[in-house]
């Protein structure tokens, strides 16, 4: 995120991202430095799969950024780093965050 404060659709999207202990176990892995998507499941002790949907909800909220790179014997390898982002929760914050929420029919 290349913006100081998110807007409420971001904060919201990330704070749910955040919201679960697996994802940000990956966060806190992926802090130390990028990681190819095999290595970061044994180290995380997931499955890919599972792996592969919590990633996808980080990467969605802005929080990580993947990219594919080819080994040097050719094979794909998905590899992810922490996106730069920087979020204080403060009163002010939300309140300028909630100003910018797109209104929902159930809300």
């Amino acid at each position: 995120m290349t913006r100081a404060r998110p807007t409420g659709d971001e904060l919201a999207e990330m704070l749910a991202a955040l919201a679960n202990p697996l994802r940000l176990r990956i966060v806190a892995q992926l802090s130390a430095g990028r990681n190819y998507v095999s290595q970061l499941a044994r180290e995380i002790g997931v499955s890919r799969p599972l792996l592969h949907m919590h990633l996808q909800r980080l990467e969605a909220a802005g929080l990580i950024v993947g990219s594919l790179e080819l080994s040097d014997d050719g094979k794909a390898m998905k590899y992810y780093e922490v996106a730069d982002f920087d979020v204080r929760l403060t009163p002010a914050a939300i309140a300028e965050a909630a100003r910018s929420l797109t209104p929902k029919e159930n809300d």
